[in-house]
């Protein structure tokens, strides 16, 4: 139903695309994978005619419906998140438009003489917003804001006053309520917290339509995909099945390429041993001439390309004392909610909690208490003996300062580190060759986020306290954090809604749910089959 036939595309001195093919059928849900700026968002724009290929064709099978959802949200202000969504639908949003205005209009006193034409023309809209399904509509796009974490408040709001994040959920809102017959989804999960995304999961798992999508979260994407299309070196190549058998397929065709552009090595040396040792022979001069037109027509082997991933060795953490954080009695209140009502909790060291509670449950509250950013209303905070405390939060990226480069950062931060050491952390965080020159006020958040984490964890502290460190990482760098944080001796304590990040590194859960704070002896897997859901709130899995 799209068809993409050998296209080729150029981005200044950069090819994208180079002969490139591919095809999604009806119904099939594709995962798109490639390094950063490898063309993925590209790809996305082909397909939306916002861009043409060089040469080749990006055709589309006639009346297909296609939604796209990108990171880039337009202006959205002065209705309702539920107008807005059901705006996406096509008529029927003209026509509720048209009811609501009605409403009002026969509401307004001013209006009286007005009342007969008012009323029989709010009969003929009513009826035509019926029969379009309007009042289905409604109902549904609502669902579907709840399913993305709106209270009912929320979903009655002017999204003029929702945050870049909750505006993304209405967008995102939008195209699932289209239900198009192809969607392009350009990192859903990013702005989800964990309960969102369980949620959208089987609401793509029971879309009927096509499904183009990236994503980081490679936990997600194993559940929604059966196939993955891959961009590298301008080409697109298709594997059938999910993110983990692509890794695993993908490195199979790695060991074979590497050993046959060993063989061919082998075989190279050889031949171009014996023309050495014969040229200046002249009864070898047919033999060496045959060999030298033989070398000349075979085609070459080329060697896999190096993925790299750095692997970052923590220096280890000084040693803390055995009570590294304590919580007695701790109350916690925004206006006339109680966000806690008196909370007891030790944290002892070497212990890895993660914290799960949905939407303003508290998680950030919590941390940015045992951080000292915030004081309780009562009670007491105490962080223990020889405790050196690391705390990353969004807002931390917004510190940076502008004007200095990334290279500056890490240097006024380490002033007596080698260059050496702090180039290799550069590498480990993504920062390679000029990048390091880049200023902090071009970076994008993936950027920023590294750059913060690696100041961070340079010098390990003991106490790691994380709020949702991997938001705004790719998949390789959330990989790397994850293999570096197993190895790091000291105790943690973090939120975070990328379900491989909290099976691996978590050993304790603390769930918050709906005022009422349970700790859970082992780590997130074991919650998980402890209580049959993956997070607060959540129906139990279906086995």
């Amino acid at each position: 139903m799209i068809r993409f036939d050998g296209i080729g595309k150029q981005h200044g001195n950069q090819i994208l695309f180079l002969e490139a093919s591919a095809a999604i059928h009806r119904g099939e849900k594709v995962g798109l994978v490639g390094p950063n700026g490898a063309g993925k968002s590209t790809l996305f724009r082909l397909v939306m005619r916002e861009e043409q290929p060089d040469e080749g064709q990006v055709s589309i099978d006639r009346g297909v419906t296609i939604g796209h959802f990108s990171q880039e949200v337009g202006e959205m202000q002065g209705r309702s998140a539920v107008a807005e969504t059901m705006d996406g639908a096509g008529p029927v949003s003209a026509v509720a438009a048209e009811l609501r205005e009605l409403e009002q209009a026969l509401a307004d006193p001013a209006r009286i003489d007005e009342l007969d034409e008012l009323v029989e023309r709010f009969g003929h809209v009513q009826a035509r917003f019926d029969e379009l399904g309007g009042y289905a509509l409604e109902s549904r796009a609502r669902e579907i804001l709840a399913g993305l974490g709106f209270s009912p408040e929320m979903m009655d709001g002017d999204v003029g006053a929702l945050s870049g994040g909750w505006k993304m959920r209405v967008a995102l809102a939008r195209i699932l309520l289209m239900k198009p017959d192809a969607m392009l989804l350009d990192e859903p999960s990013n702005h989800l917290d964990l309960e969102s995304i369980i949620w959208l999961e089987e609401f793509l798992q029971e879309y009927q339509g096509a499904i183009l999508m990236t994503s980081h979260d490679r936990e997600f994407m194993n559940r929604v995909v059966d196939r993955i299309i891959e961009i590298d070196a301008g080409e697109l190549t298709s594997y059938s099945g999910d993110y983990d058998f692509y890794e695993r397929e993908r490195a199979i065709a790695d060991q074979h390429q590497q050993a046959q552009f060993d063989r061919q090595q082998a075989m190279l040396r050889k031949e171009l041993a014996f023309i050495e040792r014969f040229k200046a022979r002249a009864s070898h001069a047919a033999q060496v001439q045959s060999r030298v037109k033989k070398l000349d027509k075979i085609e070459k082997v080329e060697p896999p390309k190096q993925r790299k991933t750095v692997v970052f060795e923590f220096r280890p953490a000084s040693r803390s004392g055995e009570d590294v954080a304590k919580l007695a009695g701790v109350v916690k209140r925004y206006g006339s909610r109680t966000v806690y009502g008196g909370l007891d909790l030790l944290l002892r060291r070497g212990e890895r909690w993660c914290v799960l509670g949905q939407n303003g449950a508290g998680k950030s509250t919590l941390l940015k208490m045992v951080a000292g950013e915030t004081r309780p209303d009562a009670g007491t905070v105490t962080v223990g003996a020889s405790v050196k405390l690391g705390y990353f939060a969004q807002h931390a990226m917004e510190l940076l300062d502008p004007d200095r480069t990334v290279w500056d950062t890490l240097q006024d931060a380490f002033p007596r580190a080698s260059v050496g050491s702090l180039r290799a952390l550069c590498g480990c965080f993504g920062f390679s060759g000029d990048e390091i020159e880049k200023r902090c006020r071009v970076l994008s958040g993936g950027e920023r986020a590294r750059l913060v984490l690696a100041r961070l964890l340079y010098d390990p502290p003991n106490f790691l306290v994380l709020d949702e460190p991997t938001n705004h990482l790719d998949a390789a760098t959330r990989e790397m954090l994850v293999r570096a944080l197993v190895g790091f001796e000291g105790t943690m304590l973090f939120v975070s809604h990328d379900r491989r990040f909290l099976s691996a590194l978590s050993n304790r859960v603390l769930e918050l749910d709906g005022g009422a704070v349970v700790p859970y002896g082992g780590g997130y897997a074991e919650y998980v089959a402890r209580t049959g859901r993956e997070a607060p709130g959540l129906r139990p899995l279906h086995h």
